[in-house]
């Protein structure tokens, strides 16, 4: 498997590709997120709600075989994309692998600049849930 930061260096050459064209950065970002996988109705609950994003985020962690497997829906097309740029990079990997992850490729990419503040808040709040998930699932491991 790629490690963490293999994948965020495929990320930065997707985005690379595409220059400073600010529409064709945010079009590629939410066809992204048309390639998650459907989300379960029945986890479309608070529970599973992202706090801190302007839009509505819903994100489920499974844990199989030692990894986290992350799914995750939005209401918008652009922090569907943002979402699934996370689960690219950090689903199918252990606790330790997630909660140690510095996802550069943010900065790198100028994410800041497409997305604007609030959505940059937004993104961070799904990077601490998705760490938070693998934090629970790293103490029920070592229980």
């Amino acid at each position: 498997m790629t490690s963490i930061n293999q994948v965020q260096e495929e990320i930065k050459d997707e985005f690379e590709i595409l220059g400073s064209d600010r529409e064709s950065t945010i079009y590629y970002i939410m066809e992204l997120g048309n390639g998650l996988p459907p989300f379960p109705e029945e986890a479309r609950t608070d529970d599973h709600i992202i706090k801190g994003c302007q839009s509505k985020v819903w994100l489920e962690a499974k844990e199989e075989e030692g990894k986290i497997v992350f799914l995750a829906d939005s209401n918008t097309d652009i922090t569907k994309g943002l979402i699934s740029l996370l689960i690219r990079i950090l689903s199918g990997r252990t606790p330790d692998e997630i909660l140690q992850a510095e996802l550069y490729f943010i900065e790198q990419i100028g994410m800041g600049n497409i997305i604007g503040s609030q959505r940059s808040n937004g993104l961070a709040s799904m990077i601490k849930q998705m760490k938070l998930y693998a934090l629970a699932f790293q103490s029920k491991l070592n229980a």
